[in-house]
């Protein structure tokens, strides 16, 4: 199987070209499985190379002056996590794994090629950086202008719509190896405070969490309580 299987799926696969494909594939430096809680990025150091994830969950996050950490984006399989990396060289945040991972690694060298001789597949590298801007405005909208607990729905329905699109969630469930502090780290919370959320939204009927596993009970009610509109993830539902 392709390591890029979930590359842009029910996105715009379609647009990508068997030969498109192949010189993807060609262009991996190495793959490597990578365990939880690992640092796969530093803050302002050089970059050159970009982070392909093929399994498990990733995160980008910023620290303030205390090491109080901010996530700014939460990744899953199919998505190429630090591909804006290649024109600016270095990043302005952290990159890690949240559980256990498997990634590919591209070189910036490899891009080069790429770009030179590849222009559709250039295109949908744009578009794959473009869904990670799409997606830093809509958790800008969520933390500046949800309550509580929409906040915290519109955050799992984010992951469920990413996850549906690689065939990771069925709308009912999937796994997820996030913490509740991780949680209170993306949706600008403490631990005990999401605690508090999450309690409301089992008690509301519309999903719960519980060791490792999203149960969702009523997708349709989380998405109205969440304000949450999937259209900024492209993906064709």
């Amino acid at each position: 199987m392709s390591i890029f299987n979930d590359f842009l799926r029910n996105r715009r696969r379609d647009q990508l070209s068997a030969e498109d494909l192949e010189a993807l594939e060609a262009s991996v430096h190495a793959v490597q499985d990578v365990p939880a809680r690992h640092s796969l990025a530093v803050s302002k150091q050089p970059i050159g190379l970009s982070t392909y994830l093929v399994e498990g969950f990733i995160c980008r996050y910023m620290d303030d002056q205390e090491g109080g950490r901010q996530l700014v984006a939460v990744h899953v399989a199919g998505d190429f996590v630090d591909l804006h990396g290649y024109p600016l060289k270095r990043l302005d945040h952290e990159v890690a794994t949240l559980g256990p991972c498997r990634v590919a690694y591209v070189r910036h060298e490899a891009i080069d090629q790429l770009v030179k001789d590849r222009p559709n597949l250039t295109r949908l590298l744009w578009f794959s950086t473009l869904l990670d801007a799409a997606m830093h405005r809509e958790w800008i909208f969520r933390l500046g202008r949800l309550d509580a607990v929409a906040r915290v729905g519109h955050f799992f329905c984010e992951i469920e719509a990413k996850l549906r699109a690689v065939s990771l969630s069925d709308g009912k469930g999937f796994s997820c190896p996030l913490t509740q502090a991780d949680i209170g780290e993306a949706c600008g919370m403490t631990s005990v405070h999401i605690n508090r959320m999450l309690k409301e939204l089992r008690e509301r009927g519309l999903m719960q969490m519980q060791r490792g596993h999203v149960t969702i009970s009523d997708l349709a009610g989380l998405r109205m309580l969440s304000e949450f509109d999937p259209s900024y993830l492209f993906v064709n539902e």
